[in-house]
């Protein structure tokens, strides 16, 4: 199996993050998980990618050519793509993909963890898409989209796609048994 992990490309401000963003990286490796990721070698992503590797499994980097060029890329993974831009990126890590986890980041993480969860809505993919809701970083989050839901912007089902865990273990074993929605639009 591989996953990819859509983070921040900083550590935030709490030490949580980073810790959690450890545990999940031995977590996967230990299981024989390989994780396909941003490339970058700086904040949660960096942390994810050296845990991995650290614990003998294997990361797949995805980077443009621009963040290569300004030296952020990780050249300690197993392999490094590089890219032309980011739309590049996004369809190479989803085409790479089994699973989409999101640890906590900014605006870039969430429009790759959207964009991925929108193209399973409309029945380009169904792969799992989850957040691993680090104390309880996507709360308001998720608060948002059961708004969205109840508003009639969005069907129930689509909510339902998503996982959101803040334990480990399930966070896993749903990625596993994930079902995907039976309506299909292509």
């Amino acid at each position: 199996m591989k996953v990819a992990v859509y983070c921040g490309s900083s550590s935030g401000e709490c030490s949580m993050y980073v810790e959690e963003t450890k545990a999940l990286g031995k977590f996967l490796a230990q299981n024989n998980i390989d994780v396909v990721y941003g490339g970058g070698k700086v904040g949660l992503m960096g942390i994810i990618a050296d845990t991995i590797m650290l614990n003998g499994g294997n990361v797949y980097g995805v980077i443009p050519e621009k963040l290569k060029e300004k030296e952020l890329a990780h050249t300690g993974i197993t392999e490094l793509t590089i890219v032309k831009d980011m739309h590049e990126r996004k369809a190479k890590m989803a085409e790479m993909a089994d699973a989409f986890i999101t640890l906590p980041g900014g605006a870039g993480t969430l429009e790759e963890i959207f964009e991925a969860w929108t193209w399973a809505q409309l029945g380009y993919h169904n792969k799992p898409c989850a957040f691993y809701n680090i104390g309880g970083f996507y709360d308001d989050l998720f608060n948002m989209i059961e708004k969205m839901t109840k508003t009639g912007f969005l069907k129930e089902e689509y909510l339902d796609m998503l996982i959101n865990t803040s334990d480990l273990r399930n966070l896993i074993d749903s990625i596993k048994n994930y079902k995907a929605p039976n309506e299909k639009w292509n």
